[in-house]
């Protein structure tokens, strides 16, 4: 078993994309012509995102959007960069909300939380070093 991938449900699909392109860099692999769901190459594992509709159709009890929650959801994504503050102070330009600025962490590495405008949870960190 391994991950092959994780899927954010968002208000809009192409906005999201165009929002992480800007931020962190992430090149789109693909649009759906739908507009319901989208990739981004991220290595290995791909992160994609689908339109909230979809998730109605896959979710009959319906789900928790983060894009209307005013708290970030229990879960996030983290992008793993050697220059935390830069790419921080890039999604705040780009539209993303700090949640904790840049800090160096006991066990080395130094990491940051925003929120992405659809409301994902981003964590920004170096490498672990072992």
């Amino acid at each position: 078993m391994k991950l092959g991938y994780t899927i954010i449900y968002v208000p809009s699909v192409a906005d999201s994309l165009a929002f992480f392109t800007r931020a962190f860099g992430l090149e789109q692999r693909f649009l759906h012509e739908s507009g319901t769901y989208g990739e981004l190459n991220t290595g290995e594992t791909t992160l994609s995102f689908a339109a909230h509709e979809l998730g109605d159709v896959n979710f009959p009890g319906g789900h928790v959007r983060a894009s209307d929650s005013a708290q970030p959801l229990g879960m996030e994504i983290a992008l793993v960069t050697d220059d935390v503050p830069a790419a921080h102070a890039r999604a705040i330009e780009q539209g993303a909300t700090e949640l904790a600025a840049p800090s160096a962490k006991p066990w080395g590495q130094v990491v940051s939380y925003v929120r992405a405008p659809d409301g994902t949870l981003v964590e920004l960190c170096t490498p672990i070093t072992a």
